[in-house]
């Protein structure tokens, strides 16, 4: 594949361009709008004084995610869950991803018995949303803390560090990273790669389309992510005014 074809002209370890903008939906408690290239995800953290039955008296707290695409975000029109009766198994297991990522980093007794729900809506799709989802929601997650926290219902920050998620893969031999619709739909191999600002892996989901993946292209992927995610950390740091 000649790096010229690339969208946004990028070399083969490039982010498309990234933008957070927080606060984007006033209601919320916390929020923000992430564009990654054409990927477009809305993300909004809502926090209710409760927890569910099952940490009733726990002193504990709760993280829990949900994630879904607007009818429009593809282009042709996707039908919403609400009318199907139930999510489909692409959108469960994308918002299990979510939340376990986000729950990684928070500390759930300073949180309190009190439930935070990041919901992450696709305005448009063009690869890698579940990863923007990671990477917005977790500025809207610290924003919601933060809120909290100014506003005396918190003693400390429930928070233990950060997170942050990117795509990569290896199209026509060559490894490359956060790969836009284009690139995953004939990736040999396509990952999604979940870290914490101290470079901890929390989760990567890699699969070989075509080819088995060897261990020196995994080695590869996995540093091509890192530089991706400090990126997106420098980023999200701004988005939460640090």
């Amino acid at each position: 594949m000649s790096l010229r074809e690339r969208s946004y002209g990028r070399g083969s370890a490039d982010l498309r361009p990234v933008t957070i903008e927080p606060g984007f939906v006033r209601t919320a408690t916390g929020s923000a709008l992430i564009s990654v290239g054409e990927t477009r995800v809305i993300c909004t953290a809502s926090v209710q004084e409760s927890v569910p039955r099952w940490m009733m008296g726990s002193r504990r707290g709760w993280v829990t995610a949900e994630y879904g695409m607007l009818p429009a975000s593809t282009g042709e029109r996707k039908q919403r869950d609400v009318s199907k009766g139930r999510p489909d198994g692409r959108t469960v297991e994308i918002q299990r991803l979510i939340g376990r990522s986000l729950r990684g980093v928070v500390d759930f007794e300073a949180l309190g018995e009190r439930t935070v729900y990041v919901d992450c809506d696709v305005l448009q799709a063009d690869g890698g949303t579940r990863c923007a989802s990671i990477t917005g929601g977790m500025v809207a997650l610290t924003l919601a803390c933060e809120s909290l926290l100014a506003r005396g219902l918190l003693e400390r920050l429930p928070l233990l560090g950060s997170v942050a998620a990117v795509s990569c893969g290896i199209v026509e031999g060559t490894p490359l990273l956060d790969l836009d619709y284009s690139e995953d739909s004939t990736a040999e191999v396509d990952a999604n790669v979940v870290m914490t600002g101290d470079g901890g892996l929390v989760e990567v989901q890699a699969t070989a389309e075509r080819t088995p993946l060897s261990r020196a292209h995994l080695d590869d992927l996995l540093a091509l992510a890192a530089e991706g995610i400090e990126s997106l950390r420098a980023l999200q740091r701004r988005a939460c005014g640090a």
